[in-house]
């Protein structure tokens, strides 16, 4: 687990002050860490081409190049010329042993992106529009400093400085980011870092559930109660996933008139040996209002997923203190609409997830939440988790209520929402990593057979 900042400037400032370490120093380290990554990587001799902008992500290729000169046939292309304090320096320290200028791009081996970094919120001109469409189109190994420029160069690999950057892992990052590496800027990052309360999960942070009880029967892991309404093979799929995933007992409730896996078990009301409630995978409109009411006349945990969001019965749900949440962009944006936080379109919280999650965690901070997307996010309260683990293979219908099952099998099992929400979220992603079939042909039976191979 590692830790993400919004920036990093009070990082290298806290860097001045405490340690007394330099701009310089910093950038040099900088430097060195990116020349070090490409001399393990990288033929001695091959072509090396680094576009360089005006400010100091500019200054950390220039330094760079002067690093490679004579090792590597290296050359600056200027995007834009040296402006900032420490790129005019650099530039100067170039010239001086010799550092050759391009004046276009050209073919090469290795292509580094040094135009902008973290600094830059503002758009493009044209003429860096164009400059890095062709950077993108070039067939060589490309290389992000600190950052891809505006997130808009396609890198192979970014070589970020000090710490991860929380924008690195918007949904729209994951196209351009490509492998992601720290680099040290002259201290560990454990003194570099400060606490934060936004954490990058690795998949070894996954724990599984324990049985380690020897004397214990099926009531001991609990008994997962799921409403199953108009596409019942959602509710079925859930079911499914939480029985393998450990859960002692699954219900489905309300399930007349429909054919179900025999070992899965059905009731008309929620049974009394439930311990947990999941609901809204493929509800539909078969449940009335008071039947869902009765459906909650308890104090069970819950996990809430897909239709429930656009019924106002979720304002009572998420009064409940044991509950998780799993929405996708669209469902969030529903539920923040009915919620009164806020009424706003798929693009305007796709460009503000971390905004938008943190308010809805202060309105409502006993409630975890599992937003879905390319990069998972899980909150609750104060604590934000990031899950980059995800893939294409589960852009399909049905991988969500495997989420869903897996959420409501450690729920009942007894771990704490939270808990559950982080674990099963790397679980699922794991699942898919695993899958030795086809990336497109992957569908919720593969998941749920992959569950008994972890």
């Amino acid at each position: 687990m590692q830790n993400l900042f919004d920036e990093v400037s009070t990082l290298d400032t806290r860097c001045y002050e405490k340690f007394a370490l330099s701009e310089d120093i910093l950038m040099e380290h900088a430097a060195n860490g990116l020349a070090n990554h490409i001399r393990v990587k990288v033929f001695k001799h091959s072509k090396i081409l680094i576009v360089c902008g005006s400010g100091n992500n500019g200054a950390d290729g220039i330094a760079l190049a002067r690093l490679l000169h004579l090792d590597y046939d290296v050359s600056i292309f200027y995007a834009k010329k040296p402006k900032s304090k420490m790129a005019l320096l650099q530039e100067k320290r170039a010239k001086n042993i010799g550092v050759k200028e391009s004046k276009k791009l050209y073919k090469c081996d290795v292509l580094v992106d040094a135009i902008v970094g973290t600094g830059f919120s503002g758009k493009f001109n044209n003429k860096i529009k164009n400059i890095i469409d062709k950077m993108n189109s070039t067939d060589a190994y490309k290389i992000a400093c600190d950052v891809p420029s505006g997130y808009k160069f396609k890198a192979d690999v970014t070589l970020t400085m000090g710490a991860l950057k929380k924008a690195m892992f918007l949904d729209s990052s994951k196209e351009y980011v490509g492998e992601i590496i720290v680099l040290d800027l002259g201290v560990s990052r454990d003194i570099y870092e400060v606490k934060s309360n936004w954490k990058l999960l690795d998949i070894d942070d996954l724990n599984l559930p324990i049985r380690n009880k020897k004397n214990s029967h099926k009531g001991n892991y609990g008994h997962l109660a799921i409403a199953s309404g108009d596409k019942s093979g959602a509710s079925i799929i859930s079911a499914l996933s939480a029985l393998k995933f450990g859960t002692g007992l699954v219900s489905l409730v309300n399930c007349k008139n429909i054919q179900i896996p025999h070992i899965i078990m059905y009731s008309d009301i929620v049974p009394k040996t439930a311990t947990t409630l999941a609901l809204g995978m493929g509800l539909g409109n078969r449940f009335k209002n008071i039947e869902l009411d009765n459906f909650l006349k308890n104090e069970f945990p819950i996990i809430a997923d897909a239709d429930i969001f656009y019924m106002p019965i979720i304002l009572k749900i998420l009064k409940r203190n044991n509950i998780v949440i799993t929405p996708h962009p669209k469902e969030f944006i529903s539920l923040l609409k009915i919620t009164k936080i806020a009424k706003i379109d798929i693009k305007e919280l796709q460009e503000n997830r971390f905004k938008y999650i943190e308010i809805f965690c202060k309105k409502f901070p006993d409630v975890t939440i599992i937003l879905k997307g390319a990069n998972v996010i899980i909150a609750k309260g104060d604590e934000f988790f990031i899950n980059p683990h995800g893939t294409s293979m589960l852009a399909k219908a049905g991988s969500g209520d495997v989420l869903s099952g897996l959420v409501g099998a450690l729920l009942a099992q007894g771990y704490e929402p939270l808990n559950s929400a982080i674990n099963a979220s790397l679980v699922h992603v794991k699942l898919a990593l695993n899958y030795k079939g086809a990336d497109f042909s992957l569908t919720p039976d593969d998941l749920i057979d992959e569950i008994g191979k972890l």
